[in-house]
């Protein structure tokens, strides 16, 4: 290995040390990591954590309020084990959030990249279709694109990575502009350098910054956007243990089982808000202007 790679490699881990100290000397940062941490070691072992099967019913026990014998969390109207289905719907909650901003990172990234890039008529074409989609509302965009699609669960992972690439593609723009003439470019350029060496190489690497803190906070929105989409009987479907689709099956019991309705919001809302956390952590230890 050449003297300079060494050197490169170095300096990569000399920066990740930094910010993992940065990190962890955040607290907002550190308690969205811990809740997020939490989430997918129940996530992952669901199978083990889980007291039951969360698609078993038990009719004569329907509707039983927590701590009623073995069912800590209480059953639902169909009489399954709410703290079981919580469990899974950890699990499918994590998976949605990372497919959905992995779709929207991908195509967002490449579009705003070759935007910034190229520039000129290439750049004004893909920005006026862009803000087509932005003109468009979020959640409505969103709709349409499962409704054309078809209802299930995947469709609306692909439904809300497809309607947050103009997210991504701004961002990763904003960013790619600033860095293309920036003198590393410019000296990689009079070597002899080509395009796409300069542009996945060399500029994209030094616009993960913004990129990771949107990544972030798309997580939480994409679970959020969701758990919408399953209560409007477009995302998830029955009998999947999927924390919108729980509460939008038990919105009725609201007064009379509230614990229905009431264990998945705030599961919902503890995984968002990590994120969110998160996201709001890491640009505060990511931008220097954010700094102390």
């Amino acid at each position: 290995m050449s003297t300079e790679k060494k050197q490169d490699i170095q300096k990569e881990e000399s920066l990740l040390a930094e910010h993992w100290y940065q990190l962890r000397k955040n607290k907002t940062a550190m308690t969205g990591l811990v809740i997020i941490g939490l989430f997918i070691l129940i996530g992952i072992f669901a199978p083990l954590l889980s007291p039951m099967d969360p698609l078993e019913q038990s009719i004569e026990l329907r509707k039983s309020p927590p701590f009623t014998g073995n069912y800590i969390l209480g059953t639902d109207d169909l009489g399954r084990d709410m703290l079981s289905r919580l469990i899974y719907g950890a699990r499918i909650s994590m998976i949605i959030g990372v497919i959905s901003v992995g779709i929207s990172l991908v195509f967002g990234s490449a579009i705003g990249l070759i935007s910034a890039y190229y520039g000129g008529w290439l750049d004004k074409l893909i920005m006026r279709l862009i803000d087509i989609m932005l003109a468009f509302p979020y959640i409505l965009l969103t709709i349409v694109i499962v409704a054309v699609l078809g209802p299930s669960l995947v469709n609306a992972m692909i439904a809300i990575g497809i309607s947050q690439i103009p997210r991504y593609a701004r961002v990763v723009r904003a960013s790619v502009l600033a860095e293309k003439e920036a003198d590393y470019v410019l000296a990689e350029k009079a070597l002899g350098a080509r395009d796409w060496e300069l542009m996945f190489k060399s500029i994209l690497p030094n616009c993960l910054a913004p990129i990771s803190v949107q990544a972030t906070l798309g997580i939480g929105t994409a679970i959020l956007d969701s758990a919408a989409l399953s209560f409007l009987g477009l995302g998830a479907q029955p009998p999947t243990p999927e924390w919108g689709l729980m509460i939008a099956s038990s919105k009725e019991f609201i007064t009379s089982a509230w614990w229905i309705v009431t264990f998945p919001g705030i599961a919902t809302l503890l995984s968002v808000l990590g994120f969110n956390l998160l996201g709001d952590g890491l640009r505060d230890i990511l931008d220097p202007r954010m700094r102390d």
